[in-house]
């Protein structure tokens, strides 16, 4: 099945109130009910003509739309529904990633949801965004534009994630790793360090703060570093390292918060566990957010 994602304008209001109003009558009843359930042909146009919106087909059927409402420095996602019959067929995520496209412009893109309806607020968890504000009933959520989210079902799965990124990283990079204990940080350096051709174990630094993992094939050196215990950037400063920041790919586990100040470019990477343990697995979320002109070209095409 092929899902297509296209702009579309008030003359495809017939079609994206037929998709809203089918994927909201499906839900559990809510008090209030769902403003969506008011819309009609009319007030659909109405807000298609302002900025538009996006319709998803799955083999030439309308089954996805949203409507683009772009407030301030954000783009929020009004109206997002799926219909029932074509739900598990990854219309929802191409409809994701058609709108980052398409708030262009924008920092970030916003959602509304129901905390009645915690299996939704958990949908878009999973696809990055975080709760900024909540007034009951509703949820607000927010994730930056170019978050890129990866489902990491295993740890083999992690190491590759890591190994596929090293192919884009060049000397002075900046990584700035994020994640619970046992998240699967270090899992993710390891993939990186395959990928950069480095030498030695990777571990937790925790113990030493900072190991350098010299290359063997020419290409930069991987600095693997743990702020845990660091108290402020200068301390971070002050490591004794045996490579240049400049000439060496660095990555900073719990750096959140501290390692921005090393440059005004940086790879943020945070680890969320998924959903419970089950099949043997141990599912995570990645989510990479590039901060800064360096990344103006980073593909995320190949990453998962």
């Amino acid at each position: 099945m092929t899902v297509d994602v296209t702009r579309v304008g008030p003359d495809a209001a017939a079609q994206v109130f037929a998709v809203v109003h089918a994927a909201f009558a499906a839900r559990p009843p809510l008090d209030p009910p769902a403003a969506a359930l008011q819309e009609t042909e009319e007030t659909m146009a109405a807000r298609l003509a302002a900025h538009g919106g996006l319709l998803a087909c799955l083999d030439g059927q309308p089954v996805g739309a949203l409507v683009l409402d772009p407030v301030g420095s954000t783009t929020y996602l009004r109206r997002f529904g799926v219909s029932p019959q074509a739900q598990g067929h990854g219309v929802a995520a191409a409809l994701i990633e058609a709108a980052v496209e398409a708030a262009e412009g924008s920092d970030d893109l916003t959602v509304v949801a129901r905390e009645e309806l915690p299996e939704t607020v958990r949908f878009w968890e999973r696809q990055g965004f975080r709760e900024i504000r909540r007034d009951p009933p509703n949820v607000e959520l927010r994730r930056p534009l170019r978050t890129h989210v990866v489902q990491v079902p295993d740890a083999e799965a992690m190491r590759g994630l890591g190994r596929s990124l090293a192919g884009q990283l060049a000397p002075g990079d900046l990584i700035v790793l994020s994640g619970e204990l046992g998240a699967g940080k270090t899992t993710f350096t390891q993939g990186l360090g395959a990928g950069l051709g480095v030498r030695g174990d990777i571990t937790s630094p925790t113990f030493v703060i900072a190991r350098v993992h010299p290359s063997t094939v020419g290409g930069p050196d991987l600095v693997h570093v743990d702020a845990y215990r660091l108290a402020g950037l200068d301390e971070l400063d002050d490591l004794d390292l045996d490579a240049s920041l400049d000439e060496a790919v660095t990555v900073v586990e719990w750096g959140e918060g501290l390692a921005e100040g090393l440059s005004e470019s940086r790879l943020e990477v945070a680890i969320v566990r998924g959903d419970a343990p089950h099949h043997g697995l141990d599912p995570r979320r990645v989510e990479i957010t590039p901060v800064g002109p360096r990344w103006h070209a980073l593909s995320f095409r190949g990453l998962g």
